[in-house]
């Protein structure tokens, strides 16, 4: 194992963003019966720290690669980007501007005659952008257009946050 490769050659698979997920677990699945401590409990301090650290490195490349944002962030990142320190991409001021009417709708979305309703439709739409999204990132990739991939990656940034915003809300108005 070399864990000094990247995440898509320690698992074997092609560097993108389109990965098969199935493909993916498949080979993590793999790996980890080979890699798991456990299986090197019998070994010198050495070999089982060696599986430990392989066994984390696995772990981290499948929660990468798992998600479309960081997955992003991951490709970007082995281009030289940073994407979640450094921002060198201005967004254009109309799409901060639907961000913050998006918030004030989250905001609001308590006091509405339906709130249940409403977090469904907000769900839905950031959703729905997060798709076009990693769509725009994926072309992007493709097209070696890095600046436009980075790009995407900011405003993929911007609405999984409100995505996990909606999500918490609806846990706190729903717990019971």
């Amino acid at each position: 194992m070399d864990i000094t490769r990247n995440y898509f050659e320690f698992l074997g698979l092609p560097v993108g963003f389109d990965i098969d997920q199935a493909e993916l677990s498949s080979r993590y699945r793999e790996l980890q019966k080979q890699l798991h401590p456990d299986r090197h409990s019998h070994q010198s301090d050495r070999e089982q720290r060696l599986a430990v650290q392989y066994t984390a490195y696995l772990n981290e490349a499948l929660s990468t690669l798992k998600s479309p944002l960081r997955r992003a962030q991951y490709l970007l990142s082995l281009q030289g980007i940073d994407t979640v320190h450094d921002s060198r991409v201005q967004l254009d001021p109309m799409f901060l501007m639907e961000q913050m009417e998006l918030r004030e709708q989250v905001a609001e979305a308590p006091e509405c005659s339906d709130p249940e309703a409403e977090l469904e439709r907000l769900t839905a739409l950031v959703e729905a952008e997060l798709r076009s999204l990693e769509s725009g990132f994926a072309r992007a990739w493709e097209a070696l257009s890095l600046e436009q991939a980075e790009l995407q990656v900011r405003k993929m940034q911007f609405m999984s946050k409100l995505q996990t915003e909606v999500a918490a809300l609806e846990d706190r108005l729903f717990e019971d």
